[in-house]
């Protein structure tokens, strides 16, 4: 497992919005942008259950996480890694990033069910000005 330095653990616990990658069947990339939570080294995001980024996790676990500091964007990081569908504790990490990225807590309305990906870095690059 990579060890993230205080300067990409600061861009995690920021307000800026990462973008993820994983991997579709036919082999191509899929990104997307969502909220995230930084665990020690570890990173946490929820996506609903069954939809594009599940599939192709729980197909291939290869992830990888683009972030950039939207107050300086020529500092970012890429993390690589491994990711791993989670069923338990959404709505608690729904309610954190919502306080995270809106300031208020945030519970999904649409009723879908959701899942909790939660991914091990094993790479990590930094790029600063």
């Amino acid at each position: 497992m990579a060890v993230l330095d205080q300067q990409v653990r600061a861009l995690f616990d920021g307000r800026n919005f990462p973008v993820v990658a994983t991997v579709d069947p036919d082999g191509t990339p899929r990104s997307s942008v969502v909220w995230i939570k930084r665990d020690g080294d570890e990173l946490l995001f929820f996506t609903p259950a069954g939809r594009t980024k599940e599939r192709n996790l729980s197909r291939d676990p290869r992830i990888s996480v683009s972030i950039f500091d939207v107050a300086n964007p020529y500092v970012s990081a890429e993390i690589r890694g491994t990711a791993k569908v989670i069923r338990e504790g959404v709505l608690e990490l729904a309610d954190e990033l919502g306080r995270k990225y809106l300031g208020e807590p945030n519970q999904p309305a649409d009723g879908l069910p959701r899942v909790v990906v939660r991914i091990v870095p094993e790479s990590v690059v930094v790029f600063r000005s």
